[in-house]
């Protein structure tokens, strides 16, 4: 149940009703506009919801805004559903006032539909795709792709609770060049494990990390080293890329981040896709040879050059691979594409947006976020790794820092593309000066309360049986309105895909609770504004709980 949105359509009907009893008595032409926006005001002594309807009908009127705006104020029905008063403010603007308790209609709701409140059918069960994380399973994963993750996953889960139909997905890329160069550094390390002297050449895998790969493929099979190069070769390309895709599966389901779907470019390539796609793109035109290779006509939709399928060697470039893998998805009946990709691949916007083109689809359709980079802070300094472990922060190094909780709270304290610092210690503080424990605190602070009240042999009454009335302290009008705006916050988030915006939105939560807590008692000597508020403390924790699921944080019942 939406009472926001349907508190916000009753108002606009009773606008565009205002119009149009004044274009019957002369006073306006009319009709009202289509769309009727309404906003709520920064400083809320100037009513419940504002409109800049006088100010657009103001032209088209050739009447002064404030003339408009009087004209729809003297008309509006005075019958009008939870409308108590409209006042007139600057240019023109009409700021609407509702009558006393309207928000109280929000606490059944919460109860009645518990996990589900703020879920809704919003996006009509369109179907997404949202790649995200998709790193190549070369090795371990780092930071940035730990933020990736914790936004994916939340954004996932927001664009499902809002009813769109989205299906999350990791693409693994394990074939090609880079596959071929794992191979060869993880049978160069084994040779090194055996006592052997060797030299990493250029392009290949440096990093220690290939060293405990190599070591685990000679327990697994002591003798490898004993077979042919060839079918070494052949062995690895399977196993190495799979060994760390494996590794990566489990860190990211231990961080709570688990995919329908892993999509593997190698199937791509076994079922002929990237050859199908290349003839399908030289009939359609959209493709041509070249210098002994085959180009796709990406200049045509923007690109500043064309983008090369086949090389002259008869390789498939890494792009070739993309657009097979995005054509795919399109195949498969998706209508919007999502790629969370890192900030170096920024300056394949252009390309990617042409490709999705050439292939027949809206430039629309494919959208495309950017993480930008994290650092990691401790004791005031840049957090750095060891030797042993490269230049790069790994994820499971965050993870031995702060807990899962933290990780991914803070991850989404920002959006995707601002740069990030990160603070351990703030993120291990037991303080409301850490953003996790301030909001999660909340949440154990009902949870205490509603012990208290069990052990009094009171329990949490049915909401239409409690007198809702009551409610009547500013602080319990306020924690009622913010619990209102969950339905809309949580589409705002899917339709803008800020995941983001959940974090904003229980720290708002928390605050305007612990406000409430510090001004109005929950057990008083009152029985039925104890009934009352004890209905109203427990639509809080099953928001806040919703909305801390949303974002993969636990919402612990003691802390």
């Amino acid at each position: 149940m939406r009472v926001i949105e349907q508190v916000k359509a009753q108002l606009r009907e009773a606008l565009a009703e205002a119009v149009n009893r004044a274009a019957a008595a002369g006073d306006l032409t009319g009709p009202a506009p289509a769309t009727i926006i309404l906003e709520v005001p920064k400083d809320r002594a100037h009513g419940d919801w504002a409109t800049n309807l006088a100010m657009v009908m103001a032209k088209p009127e050739r009447k002064a805004p404030r003339a408009v705006a009087e004209a729809i104020r003297k008309h509006l029905p005075v019958d009008a559903s939870w409308l108590e008063s409209a006042e007139i403010a600057g240019p023109g603007f009409i700021n609407l006032r509702l009558k006393f308790g309207w928000v109280h209609q929000v606490l059944p709701a919460i109860q009645a539909e518990g996990d589900r409140f703020g879920h809704s059918d919003h996006g009509a069960g369109k179907r997404i795709l949202l790649e995200y994380v998709s790193a190549n399973p070369t090795g371990p994963m780092v930071l940035v792709q730990a933020r990736s993750g914790a936004y994916g996953s939340t954004l996932g889960r927001v664009l499902n609770a809002s009813g769109y139909d989205c299906t999350t997905e990791f693409y693994v890329n394990d074939a090609g060049n880079q596959v071929r160069l794992l191979a060869k550094s993880v049978d160069l390390r084994a040779q090194e494990l055996r006592g052997a002297t060797i030299e990493i050449p250029e392009g290949c895998y440096p990093g220690e990390y290939v060293i405990d790969a190599a070591r685990d493929l000679l327990e697994l099979d002591p003798d490898f080293l004993g077979k042919p190069e060839e079918e070494r070769m052949t062995f690895l390309q399977r196993w190495a890329p799979e060994y760390f895709r494996s590794g990566q599966e489990a860190i990211l389901r231990n961080y709570g981040v688990v995919f329908d779907r892993w999509f593997s470019e190698r199937s791509l390539r076994a079922a002929g896709k990237p050859a199908q796609l290349v003839e399908r793109l030289l009939k359609a035109g959209a493709a041509y040879e070249s210098e002994g290779a085959i180009w796709m006509r990406t200049t045509q939709y923007g690109d500043d050059k064309d983008r090369v399928l086949v090389k002259s060697d008869g390789e498939y470039t890494y792009f070739a691979a993309d657009a097979c893998y995005h054509m795919d998805k399109y195949d498969r009946g998706f209508e919007t594409l999502i790629d969370v990709l890192g900030q170096d691949h920024h300056g394949y916007l252009g390309r990617m947006k042409a490709m999705v083109e050439c292939l027949g689809h809206s430039r629309e359709s494919l959208e495309i976020l950017f993480t930008q980079i994290v650092r990691l802070f401790k004791d005031g300094e840049e957090f750095r790794m060891s030797k042993r472990k490269g230049t790069f922060v790994l994820m499971e190094d965050l993870l031995d820092q702060v807990s899962v909780d933290a990780a991914r709270f803070f991850f989404l304290l920002r959006g995707l593309d601002a740069h990030m610092d990160f603070d351990m210690d703030l993120a291990n503080l037991k303080s409301s000066d850490n953003p996790v424990f301030y909001v999660q605190y909340a949440h154990a602070r009902i949870c205490s309360i509603l012990r208290q009240a069990e052990e009094a042999r009171l329990t949490v009454p049915a909401a239409a049986e409690a007198n809702l009335a009551l409610l009547t302290d500013e602080a319990e009008i306020d924690l009622a309105r913010k619990l209102a705006e969950f339905p809309e916050e949580l589409i705002a988030a899917a339709e803008a895909r800020e995941a983001h915006r959940l974090s904003r939105y229980t720290n708002d939560l928390a605050t305007v609770f612990h406000s409430f807590y510090s001004r109005c008692r929950v057990m008083t000597e009152d029985a039925d504004l104890t009934r009352a508020r004890l209905v109203l403390c427990d639509a809080v924790r099953v928001v806040l709980r919703n909305a801390l699921g949303l974002m993969g944080v636990s919402a612990p019942e003691r802390m």
